[in-house]
């Protein structure tokens, strides 16, 4: 649903229509730091924030949520995807489009035209050079940005590298933390007037909401959300190092982040925002040794976004949208390119491409496997609708991307359990589910709407909620009276819920379900986010949920499971790399994976659905 990109979402409305009146996030209203406007000078000032007597109290306390501790230790990532993530990589600068700057390849000169070829039920293609991408390390220390004004959007040059010397007031921001910034005078941003700001440790300024979550700082949440100004969006910790500043007067607001080191990395980010009243925007880097962040400038719950080199001197057009550069230090996969290279000369029949790779397709630490909704019509499901199957090269018949990254990191078994509870089979379960599912809210018997059932990146189910070991995570939770529950099976079949959702079964045929609220007693580090597990006590409070307060909150299905399909059809895709093969161990491998998941598929069903992954 998009309308005009000047418009605010709903919930920026009604923020914007409170901004002044108090409330925020983090640490609270912080008053503004300067009555004049800035100088601006030459020098960084953060190499004297830190010897100034009046700035030299001593770094903030480290703040250590459930949220940064398991940021160390999650090693599956975000793995429901924002098709726009995949959009923006196919869209932005090649080593070789006009103007794009020049960037050695990793493979070697000319090579003969990349083969693509099917090897039983698996098509293996080879890299031609638009597939495995190079990375895209950030590039621009000791330079400024200038995004101006054009028509309904933003323009982007190179502008002047000069920090504003007056600092400001310093915020007292920890990990993942958010506080909001008074400002005296109105400032416009991509059509709308905001009084207030937030600043966010993460490099990030938003408007209407604060930003403190601990989700993977990708395109998809540049894109989404509040309307933002990411000076350089990345995972920042101000709790270990580093200061923060804002200082907010008559000729807007100015944020800059002063030597903020990177989640668990000792490696530092020094960088400057300004955002004017008329809306311009200076971003003004200084020493900065992180290679991964989002760049530019964003209206919130985008549709249109222009993927940019910031590196030319410009001006660029940006359009009505979003404009920026995507940073990172590892290389990744272009599976727009990909998925056209498989579509010629084939039929459009397939409902879900997976992808896997020779080597990596997903860039380090963003997630272990992902999926991507690249076409929705389905309503009461929480998955909005979309129609890009066009861009993949599909004129309407794919739906989803599935993204299951190098084969190397997989068991040769596929029922082998290799990542706690899970196995190859199971993954796969979760990653094609994610076309559906888990993204519904309910009706609370308080009559308000509820989340509870949600756990990890509001994807997954909770580890409280008895999901009868569904693929989808959460745990079969029994009740063994007083309050006491323990989690006694993961991650098995697709519940009655599940299959509600996927169109399998009528609501008159999924049983009540329950999830356990206030959990106490619970094994330290364990919460609702957290991966399923067997063998896991804990206490609290027994709620049950009915399907009709699922439908209350979300709307009926539809269609419904009378007409909705019954039957997926998957095709597999082995990526290779350049001037490589595909070997028989590799091949062979990925077949034995394929012929167990369509048995896989139509168990955990209940023999609901057919899952068909051969080309043929």
């Amino acid at each position: 649903m998009r309308r005009h990109a000047l418009a605010w979402t709903n919930a920026a409305l009604i923020a914007l229509a409170c901004w002044g009146c108090g409330g925020g996030g983090g640490g609270g209203s912080t008053p503004p730091g300067n009555t004049t406007p800035p100088p601006s000078g030459s020098a960084n000032p953060c190499a004297t924030a830190f010897t100034a007597g009046e700035l030299a109290d001593a770094a903030p306390a480290r703040n250590i949520t459930a949220a940064a501790d398991r940021k160390r230790g999650n090693v599956r990532g975000q793995t429901k995807g924002d098709v726009r993530e995949l959009l923006w990589t196919h869209r932005a600068p090649r080593n070789d489009d006009p103007g794009r700057r020049a960037e050695p390849r990793d493979v070697p000169g000319p090579a003969s035209p990349a083969a693509t070829e099917d090897v039983g039920e698996i098509a293996v293609i080879e890299d031609d050079g638009t597939i495995f991408l190079p990375a895209n390390a950030f590039d621009l220390a000791n330079t400024g940005l200038r995004f101006r004004r054009s028509g309904a959007g933003y323009e982007v040059l190179r502008g002047d590298a000069a920090f504003r010397t007056a600092l400001g007031t310093r915020l007292a921001l920890g990990d993942d933390d958010t506080t909001r910034v008074a400002l005296p005078t109105a400032v416009s941003f991509f059509g709308g007037s905001a009084t207030e700001a937030f600043v966010n440790a993460d490099g990030n300024i938003t408007f209407g909401s604060g930003d403190n979550a601990s989700t993977s700082r990708s395109v998809g949440r540049f894109l989404g959300g509040a309307p933002r100004l990411a000076a350089f969006f990345a995972d920042l910790d101000p709790s270990v190092g580093g200061r923060i500043f804002a200082a907010a007067d008559g000729s807007g607001l100015t944020v800059t982040w002063c030597a903020v080191p990177g989640f668990d990395d000792a490696r530092t980010v020094t960088v400057q925002a300004t955002v004017q009243t008329d809306g311009t925007v200076d971003v003004r880097f200084g020493d900065v040794a992180l290679l991964e962040a989002v760049v530019g400038v964003s209206p919130g719950a985008s549709g249109p976004f222009a993927a940019v080199d910031l590196s030319t001197t410009g001006p660029t057009a940006g359009g009505a949208g979003a404009v920026g550069e995507r940073f990172g230090s590892s290389a990744e996969a272009d599976l727009a390119a990909a998925a056209q290279r498989f579509y010629r000369g084939r039929s459009d029949i397939y409902d879900q491409l997976v992808f896997w790779g020779q080597t990596g397709l997903i860039p380090i630490g963003q997630a272990f496997a992902q999926e991507f909704t690249v076409s929705n019509s389905v309503r009461g499901i929480g998955v909005p609708q979309l129609a890009t199957a066009g861009e993949f090269g599909s004129p309407g018949q794919l739906q989803s991307i599935v993204n299951m990254d190098r084969i190397l990191k997989y068991p040769q078994d596929p029922a082998q359990k290799f990542l706690g509870e899970d196995t190859v089979l199971s993954l796969l379960g979760q990653e094609s589910g994610h076309r559906w599912l888990v993204f519904l809210e309910f009706i609370d018997a308080n009559r308000q709407r509820s989340n509870a059932l949600l756990g990890r990146d509001d994807a997954h189910w909770s580890f409280f909620f008895d999901s009868d070991a569904s693929v989808m995570e959460g745990n079969d939770i029994e009740a063994q009276g007083g309050g006491a529950f323990r989690t006694v099976g993961a991650v098995q079949r697709y519940s009655r819920l599940d299959q509600y959702v996927m169109g399998l079964i009528p609501p008159d045929q999924v049983p009540p379900f329950f999830y356990v609220e206030s959990p106490t007693n619970v094994v330290p580090g364990r919460d609702r986010e957290s991966s399923p597990e067997t063998g896991v006590t804990f206490n609290g409070t027994r709620r049950d949920v009915l399907i009709n307060d699922v439908i209350a909150a979300m709307g009926d299905r539809q269609p419904s499971s009378a007409t909705a399909p019954k039957a997926w059809r998957q095709a597999w895709i082995y990526l290779v790399r350049r001037g490589s093969t595909a070997s028989s161990d590799e091949v062979g491998r990925i077949e034995r994976w394929r012929a167990a998941w369509e048995t896989f598929f139509l168990q955990a069903t209940d023999g609901r659905m057919r899952l068909d992954a051969k080309l043929r």
